[in-house]
């Protein structure tokens, strides 16, 4: 089993006063591992109601009330979700770790009509308003759409951001996703080591990218390694993407982690799309993975699958 990294890098736009609370947030998300399980629901906005309402879907999942009773599992590190929601729910789940999501846009505009921008909804102001109250907000949240023409209002909003969660000793996390019609390919693996890049170049402590497709040369994990490397300090986070079965979703996460040497994972479908039945034992295997650093024998023997 590899040692794991237990370090935190403290960014020096971190002030000195607010040091001690810069570590704790990371510790409390990351579990002390220095990697981070993110349970993504962002997708209220980002995909309207494609994602929760359906046949073959959880009856429950149509409220949203279910996402945060799914994020109160001790398995989760943190929930992120936009402001507006936490303000509805935290009261009632006050325990959740929560990543405040800053800017959204819905998918009814498409890049044919319009490149792609996410503007800013709320401020750093707002989320130190609804932290003041209780609420932990251990960190915050944006997308940037890298290769929109909108991109340098994206990138000028982000590193604001970043810069002032940082004053206030709060972690930051950018979600970077190349599209627009500039891009061919998303998911293209040189692209995915750029994106990495600019979050690292913008100051985030952590990234989520897409998973870059495998080529003739590189594997998708190889490419998250080679993104890693690149994002240096700033730790690469892969999305779950769209729901897939169990076993070779794990597979998958565990080649990340070790041959991608990725800072953990986003899951969002995976986890709030997947029959009640299981949900409990893939969330404890997923976590096994990233903050036990389990084997993939541990993590398939939670799911009954060995």
């Amino acid at each position: 089993m590899t040692k794991k990294n237990n370090t935190i890098n403290v960014p020096i736009s971190v002030p000195q006063e607010k040091q001690d609370d810069f570590i704790q947030n990371h510790q409390a998300i990351t579990k002390n591992s220095n990697r981070l399980f993110l349970f993504a629901a962002d997708q209220k906005i980002e995909h309207l109601h494609e994602d929760f309402y359906g046949p073959d879907l959880p009856q429950e999942l149509n409220n949203p009330d279910y996402l945060f009773k799914l994020a109160t599992s001790q398995h989760i590190g943190a929930f992120a979700t936009h402001l507006g929601l936490i303000t509805r729910y935290a009261k009632q789940y006050p325990d959740i770790n929560y990543i405040a999501k800053l800017n959204a846009k819905t998918p009814l505009v498409t890049t044919d009509q319009q490149e792609p921008v996410s503007n800013q909804l709320w401020t750093m102001d707002d989320v130190l308003d609804i932290q003041k109250s209780g609420v932990s907000i251990r960190g915050v949240g944006y997308t940037v759409y890298l290769g929109s023409e909108y991109e340098t209002l994206m990138l000028h909003e982000a590193a604001q951001m970043i810069h002032k969660a940082h004053r206030a000793g709060l972690v930051a996390i950018l979600w970077v996703y190349p599209r627009g019609q500039a891009v061919e390919d998303e998911q293209d693996g040189l692209l995915s080591v750029g994106a990495s890049g600019v979050a690292a170049s913008l100051g985030a402590d952590f990234v989520k990218i897409k998973p870059p497709f495998p080529d003739d040369i590189h594997s998708e994990a190889e490419w998250v390694n080679i993104a890693q490397q690149a994002a240096g300090t700033t730790k690469v986070i892969c999305s779950g993407q769209e729901y897939t079965d169990a076993e070779a979703f794990l597979k998958n996460l565990y080649e990340q982690l070790h041959t991608g040497n990725t800072g953990g994972a986003a899951i969002g479908r995976n986890i709030f799309q997947r029959p009640q039945q299981e949900v409990e034992h893939f969330m404890h295997a997923a976590a096994t993975l990233i903050y036990e650093n389990g084997s993939l024998e541990d993590a398939l023997q939670i799911m009954g699958k060995k």
